[in-house]
């Protein structure tokens, strides 16, 4: 156990799904997942372990940020003995091609957080996805849409800040998976973030808190197949 989870050794599975609303990780444990058990409710962050298709399957939120995915999946992969973390989040649409429900998959995070300094490495980080990962992924949706976003700290600020994300060719804009993929990389484990676009930047697009809640099941059903491929 450790100060932000309450889970025993051995009661979080080796595949992990991390949405960042703990009403999600709920929805998901409830309503794809069989046998659960709450294992976690520390701080709200909410922990289930069941059985998808016969496969032990962990499932926890992450909260919003850097600051908090940084910690909890740190505590997964070392403590825990989690293999590989699946992010099901939400995103904001830069590119012009994507539309609401639309799911990604991030091959890399750039951002502008500062949580990426604590690693002292020379140079410019590029967090990415796992390449294991990425390939099962491909095997079980070929017509996925892969590419860059921007991970970011940042939720209110003018449009504008993020036109040099758009001309640089990141499709979508979220904030965890940066953090995710860095320390995915210093422990030798594996990592992808899914995300299912909920708001389009620049308009008057997005999905009601409801529809962000419950309405991803796309992406949860392809991050579940992942889970369970190893």
């Amino acid at each position: 156990m450790t100060c932000h989870n309450s889970a025993k050794k051995g009661e979080i599975a080796s595949s992990v799904l991390m949405p960042g609303d703990p009403k999600r990780a709920k929805f998901i444990a409830e309503n794809f997942l069989q046998d659960i058990k709450l294992v976690n409710e520390v701080r709200g962050a909410l922990a289930y372990t069941g059985k998808y298709k016969g496969k032990e399957v962990s499932v926890m939120a992450s909260g919003m940020g850097d600051g908090s995915m940084g910690i909890y999946s740190h505590e997964l992969f070392n403590e825990y003995d989690v293999d590989r973390i699946i992010r099901v989040g939400s995103a904001g649409a830069l590119s012009d091609d994507l539309k609401l429900g639309d799911v990604i998959a991030a091959l890399s995070a750039s951002t502008d957080s500062g949580y990426l300094n604590h690693y002292n490495f020379p140079g410019v980080f590029a967090p990415t996805a796992s390449a294991a990962l990425v390939k099962k992924l491909i095997k079980l949706d070929d017509s996925i849409i892969l590419g860059p976003i921007y991970s970011t700290p940042v939720f209110y600020c003018d449009n504008e800040y993020f036109e040099p994300c758009k001309k640089m060719g990141m499709l979508a804009i979220e904030m965890e998976a940066a953090a995710l993929y860095a320390n995915a990389a210093e422990l030798h484990k594996d990592a992808i973030c899914l995300l299912t676009i909920s708001d389009i930047i620049g308009k008057e697009e997005n999905m009601t808190p409801k529809e962000r809640e419950e309405t991803f099941t796309k992406m949860i059903n392809l991050a579940l197949e992942l889970a369970i491929s190893f």
